[in-house]
């Protein structure tokens, strides 16, 4: 059986069945922690940082991997769903610790004063006082940072795309293991339920203060476009992933297919090569590649090659 396409491009209106997507393409999207297969001295790493409660900082070329980890990580350990911080160059520290809604505040204060002073009358004058809870919620290391019986995963995802002082202004945090909220310590009930920032759940949060119990374990990726500052570097576990050989990759093919397809073999060794020879590919490029060439569904030949160009294109040019 030869691959068929669905779109056709002709403007026919047809009822043409879909194939079942790639297992890494079904959502809602569900861990692959079973497929995924740390690459030497991985797993080292991350039981280092684990033991001395450091966070883990692993570099690599985009697309190798990296944040795939942690998912097998808080899956093995029983972490509880993973907590994850994208950064770009915007990101800020305050942000990752909590979000404060200011201008809701003020909406909800300006209602309950016309309410009051409005036709209602004496109806408003009875309701309840201004409560900032409903107006603040954790932020993802806000979160990690709770006390708790068990640590959190937290995946902090290309620190290397941040502003240059938000490395430095995470040092105290994860050194401290803390952080105060200025808007709660100020505030006149010493103890305010604030919502967590994976779920609608609430926690107690005392005079402002969040202090966690049980340091998170903190993964951090780097795509090594910028250097670190020897203080930032020194508070890291600091792991670089392997270049990407033909025999690695041919680990990760058979761990997300049940019956490695015929006709992977020549891909994977064709990857592997271009990856020796200096050409940024992505191992999912690599999978996707498998998922549509290979099998009874394959392509023609003069399709094939197309098809190939097309998934297989450098991902360092337009």
């Amino acid at each position: 059986m030869t691959w068929k396409p669905y779109y056709r491009g002709d403007g026919e209106r047809r009822n043409t069945p879909l194939a079942d997507p790639p297992p890494w393409r079904t959502f809602p999207r569900t861990p692959q922690h079973r497929q995924y297969q740390p690459p030497p001295g991985l797993v080292d790493a991350v039981n280092t940082a684990l033991h001395l409660r450091r966070p883990l900082l692993v570099s690599g070329p985009a697309g190798s991997g990296k944040s795939t980890v942690i998912e097998q990580v808080a899956h093995e350990l029983n972490l509880g769903p993973v907590l994850r911080w994208h950064i770009t160059s915007r990101s800020s520290l305050t942000e990752a610790l909590y979000r404060y809604d200011a201008l809701g505040r003020i909406h909800a204060q300006s209602l309950r004063a016309a309410m009051t002073h409005g036709p209602a009358g004496r109806a408003g004058r009875g309701r309840s006082r201004d409560d900032i809870a409903p107006f603040l919620q954790l932020g993802p290391l806000g979160t990690a940072l709770l006390p708790a019986e068990r640590p959190r995963a937290l995946l902090i995802d290309e620190i290397d795309k941040s502003d240059l002082d938000l490395p430095s202004d995470l040092l105290e945090v994860l050194e401290r293991g803390e952080f105060e909220i200025p808007e709660l310590v100020r505030y006149r009930r010493p103890r305010v339920l604030v919502r967590r920032w994976d779920s609608d759940e609430e926690h107690a949060v005392e005079r402002g203060c969040v202090r966690c119990t049980q340091f998170p374990f903190i993964l951090l990726t780097s795509n090594g476009e910028r250097d670190f500052s020897p203080a930032f570097l020194r508070r890291c576990i600091r792991y670089t992933m392997p270049p990407l050989t033909a025999e690695l990759l041919h680990g990760i093919v058979q761990a997300h297919f049940d019956d490695v397809p015929d006709g992977s073999e020549d891909l994977v060794e064709t990857f592997a090569e271009r990856v020796a020879t200096g050409e940024h590919l992505a191992i999912d490029q690599l999978l996707n590649a498998v998922a549509l060439l290979t099998g009874d569904q394959a392509p023609r030949q003069d399709q094939y090659e197309e098809l190939r160009a097309l998934i297989l294109r450098e991902l360092s040019r337009v």
